[in-house]
């Protein structure tokens, strides 16, 4: 029987998997995205060779956006030396991600609307 928590289970792929497994037991992010983009790129179907990260964690306070993507390429050395062609990375602290929520929400409705004038 096979282990649910294997790499060949994720839905996501073997890499993705292994990202998403290296960056939560180096960075215990309160939220993180993979996002596999390979499928935009002239690759093979199936390919895991483009990716997009949005890692939010505390590990990130105080710390430049060149150290927060080092800290994630360090993490990553063996796949980004490996499998990983593009690294797209979106790295925020808890209050920088909550103020880019609150930033991206659409705006209460007022009540008005064309169809009642």
């Amino acid at each position: 029987m096979s282990d649910p928590d294997s790499d060949k289970m994720r839905v996501g792929g073997v890499v993705s998997g292994r990202i998403e497994s290296k960056v939560f037991d180096g960075l215990h992010p309160v939220h993180l995205e993979v996002n596999n983009e390979s499928y935009m790129h002239n690759v093979p179907a199936g390919a895991e060779s483009h990716f997009r990260l949005l890692i939010v964690s505390e590990q990130f306070e105080g710390k430049s956006s060149v150290q927060r993507h080092q800290a994630v390429y360090a993490i990553l050395a063996d796949e980004v030396r490996n499998d990983i062609h593009a690294l797209g990375l979106q790295t925020l602290t808890p209050s920088e991600w909550q103020a880019d929520q609150e930033r991206n929400e659409s705006p209460e409705c007022l009540g008005g609307s064309e169809a009642e004038t």
